[in-house]
């Protein structure tokens, strides 16, 4: 199954999502593959009702903020791009100056962006 998807993920795009989000290779690769399980229509999106459908969100008090993280207002679908980016904003930030790139974008999951995420996608909790 993982062979699987990595082969339907370009090597350009996993890239280009491997430099924005942070996310490792394999994680993408594994994440891609939860994605593609989740997707029911098989259109290449997620809808709201994919995300119910999570037994652990389904239970949790604070699921229904979560999935709203997914989706930017008046938005009922989500990409494996925006699934990344949103995943993104989750991760540990990691304060290892070794590790940031002064002439790149600012990491999704730095602390400047998780305050401010609001301002930029609309997809905070």
């Amino acid at each position: 199954m993982g062979s699987r998807a990595s082969t339907l993920l370009r090597d350009e795009e996993l890239e280009e999502i491997k430099k924005e989000t942070g996310f490792s290779h394999s994680q993408i690769t594994r994440l891609y593959s939860r994605f593609t399980s989740l997707d029911k229509g098989e259109n290449g999106t997620l809808s709201r009702e994919d995300f119910q459908r999570i037994p652990e969100l389904a239970i949790n008090p604070l699921g229904d903020r979560i999935i709203n993280a997914f989706f930017p207002e008046g938005e009922d679908q989500v990409n494996f791009r925006g699934f990344m980016r949103t995943l993104a904003h989750f991760r540990p930030i990691e304060d290892n100056e070794k590790s940031k790139d002064v002439n790149g974008p600012e990491p999704l999951n730095s602390r400047s962006n998780k305050l401010h995420c609001k301002e930029h996608d609309d997809r905070c909790l």
